[in-house]
C-alpha cells in the first residue's frame, strides 16, 4: 500500500460537478493498493498516518500528529501511485489491485481511520474525481507499507 500525504488547510473532491467530500485542517491521503496488500497493510497504513507528527506545535516544530490536533483526512484513491515509469514512457500498472481488492482495502482503510476517531471525508471509488486543496507548509511525504522507500 502506497500513500501520498499532504497536510492540508482543506482539501476536497468533486465528480460531475458535486463535491462529495472536504475537509479543513487535515490531511489528504492519495492511497494506492497493490495486489499484494492485506488487512496487515490497512492497519500499518491507517496507524503510520494518523499517527505522523506533521503538524507544528507551540514552538513551530512539526510534533504533533492528525489525531494530536483534531484534523480530519480526506481520501482519494489513486491507482497511479503504483505506476512504474522506469521502462519506456508509458507507466505500467501490473502491481496494482484489481478493483474489487482495491475497493474492499480503500473501505477497510477508511474504516480503521475512523475508529481512531478522526473524521473522513472520501472520493468516489472508479470515477474522474476532481482533487482541490491547500498545501499546508508545504508539507508532502510518501510512504510504503512495504518500506520499500
Amino acid at each position: 500500500m502506497r500513500a501520498c500525504v499532504q497536510r492540508v488547510s482543506e482539501a476536497s473532491v468533486t465528480v460531475d460537478g458535486d463535491v462529495v467530500g472536504q475537509i479543513g485542517h487535515g490531511m489528504l491521503v492519495l492511497l494506492g493498493i497493490t495486489q499484494d496488500d492485506s488487512r496487515r497493510d490497512v492497519q500499518f497504513m491507517a496507524e503510520k498516518t494518523t499517527g505522523l507528527r506533521i503538524f507544528e506545535d507551540a514552538e513551530g516544530k512539526m510534533n504533533r500528529s492528525l489525531i494530536d490536533v483534531g484534523g480530519g483526512m480526506l481520501v482519494v484513491s489513486q491507482f497511479t501511485l503504483l505506476g512504474d515509469c522506469r521502462k519506456g514512457r508509458r507507466p505500467s500498472f501490473v502491481t496494482a489491485a484489481e478493483p474489487e481488492l482495491a475497493e474492499r482495502l480503500y473501505e477497510e482503510f477508511v474504516a480503521e481511520v475512523q475508529q481512531r476517531n478522526v473524521t473522513v471525508g472520501t472520493g468516489r471509488f472508479r470515477a474522474h474525481m476532481d482533487v482541490a486543496l491547500v498545501n499546508d507548509g508545504p508539507v508532502t511525504l510518501l510512504l510504503d507499507s512495504r518500506k520499500s522507500f
